[in-house]
């Protein structure tokens, strides 16, 4: 059985519970909240490479993602950096997930590449623009009466 009446709402909510949880991640870095980094426990100081600035996507891109905005592309930098951060810190530890403690990054990593080949959703602010912009090309391509 499909419900594809809430298919749209329910990927919204996703996409929205996806961007919160990752700009979490971000405070968390940048600013030393809910509990801070997990490699400091506290905020990771301004430059370092590579967490202040994994950091700065993780805010961003998380903020904009929740909020639908210009989704697509921030989705697909998430998912590099969540792909980077696997390869990168996580895989010379075991080739598997489940083996090298990058469950989370795999899981965003592949959260966000879906959300950039499927957008975001009808509740989002890239679907009002799209709206909006279609209501209004009809009213611009008609010439003006006098």
């Amino acid at each position: 059985m499909t419900f594809p009446r809430f298919a749209g709402p329910v990927w919204s909510l996703f996409r929205i519970v996806l961007g919160l949880l990752f700009a979490c991640h971000g405070l968390a870095t940048l600013f030393g909240l809910f509990g801070g980094s997990p490699s400091t426990g506290g905020a990771v100081p301004v430059g370092t490479w590579p967490g202040w600035y994994a950091g700065v996507i993780q805010l961003v891109c998380g903020g904009l993602v929740l909020l639908g905005l210009f989704a697509r592309p921030a989705a697909i930098l998430a998912s590099g950096s969540m792909a980077y951060a696997y390869f990168v810190v996580h895989q010379k530890s075991g080739l598997l997930p489940i083996e090298n403690g990058g469950v989370s990054s795999a899981l965003y990593a592949w959260s966000f590449l879906a959300v950039a080949a499927l957008g975001a959703g009808p509740w989002s602010l890239d679907a009002l623009l799209s709206r909006r912009k279609k209501d209004a090309a009809p009213a611009a391509s008609q010439p003006a009466t006098v």
